[in-house]
């Protein structure tokens, strides 16, 4: 039951948090719900001590006060800030850092990819479909929930929940 946890709620979540993002440039509430719902569950399981469990609450707690100065200058987009608070909740302070940093060279490179991808001509077959078009549109924002979702993807089998999933199918 707990590698099934740590295997599919955090990962789940992140993958369709950056498909949502990619696709509708938008990610709902309820992947950030779940994120948060999912790190209240999955920590009892590993092993974390209350005291771990106040500074991972106190590590999305700062993440989500920042995003949310970064959503009102209008630098990032209002799903963005609640997905990177809660996967920050998951990382805590160890892993935020990592995470963070992969997240900003992730959030630029795909900048100027898309940069790119908006000065070439979109050909016909692309521009039937809305997301490419909406895409590709110089007016259109920047998903960066793809970089955020990748960077969590990548960090993420570095923390302890990865540890506790392969212990446990170990055990079981």
């Amino acid at each position: 039951m707990l590698e099934l946890l740590c295997l599919l709620v955090f990962p789940g979540a992140m993958a369709l948090a950056g498909s949502m993002d990619l696709f509708t440039m938008t990610i709902p509430n309820r992947i950030s719900i779940v994120l948060v719902a999912g790190f209240v569950v999955v920590a009892p399981f590993v092993g974390m001590s209350i005291e771990e469990f106040a500074m991972h609450v106190a590590a999305g707690s700062a993440v989500l006060a920042l995003c949310f100065l970064m959503f009102a200058r209008g630098w990032i987009g209002g799903g963005d800030a609640k997905v990177f608070a809660a996967a920050s909740l998951w990382m805590g302070f160890d892993y935020l850092g990592v995470f963070t940093a992969y997240a900003a060279m992730g959030g630029g490179i795909l900048t100027f990819v898309l940069l790119f991808f908006r000065l070439l001509p979109l050909p016909a077959f692309m521009a039937r479909e809305a997301w490419l078009a909406r895409l590709h549109h110089r007016q259109t924002g920047v998903p960066y929930g793809i970089a955020i979702a990748a960077s969590a993807l990548f960090v993420y089998p570095m923390t302890p929940y990865m540890q506790a999933a392969i212990e446990a199918a170990a055990i079981g």
